[in-house]
């Protein structure tokens, strides 16, 4: 090897070191959904999303809600609406921006009957709400209904510019029991 072709190999790994540096600095880091445990509203926020499922087209409701306080209530209204994007936390969403700003959407929980579809994480996330709390998971409810084989944690972890808690199977069993009736 040529003193020329040595120099143009170790230029050729610096100018590589240097866009590998580059790129680890202006790529937002890979962000993980985190799982947390139930807290102590959690249970009295499903039962009032399990509420409005159970008034829905199909058996899905939503709360959201911050600090304990509810903010919006939605329920899938898909039939009445003729609208298949009409699911519960669609229509929670749409609720909560007719009073709030998109702003006020950051840092809240969502309550929801079942675990979100990947539409509805898809919405939850860009809206910036900072937790999502369901019953039934999408295996559970697969059981049931066709469902897309995609968890609200899978979406998540691929959204590497924002971070959202998850806690699930908050009242599983009751939102499963909505199937049944």
């Amino acid at each position: 090897m040529s003193t020329d072709d040595h120099l143009t190999s170790r230029r050729a790994v610096v100018a590589g070191l240097a866009t590998a540096a580059f790129y680890a600095a202006n790529t937002p880091a890979k962000s993980a959904a985190l799982t947390t445990p139930v807290k102590a509203e959690d249970e009295e926020l499903m039962r009032e999303a399990i509420a409005l499922a159970a008034e829905a087209d199909f058996p899905f409701g939503a709360v959201i809600a911050r600090d304990g306080a509810v903010l919006a209530r939605g329920l899938n209204l898909g039939k009445r609406r003729h609208d298949p994007t009409a699911h519960g936390e669609i229509v929670a969403i749409r609720r909560f921006l007719a009073e709030h700003s998109p702003d006020e959407l950051k840092g809240t929980t969502l309550y929801t009957s079942g675990e979100p579809c990947p539409m509805c994480m898809g919405a939850i996330i860009w809206c910036g709400i900072g937790r999502v709390v369901y019953a039934a998971s999408i295996a559970e409810l697969s059981a049931h209904i066709g469902q897309v084989a995609i968890s609200c944690t899978e979406i998540a972890n691929k959204t590497p510019f924002a971070s959202i808690e998850i806690t699930g199977g908050v009242l599983a069993d009751e939102a499963i029991g909505l199937f049944h009736t």
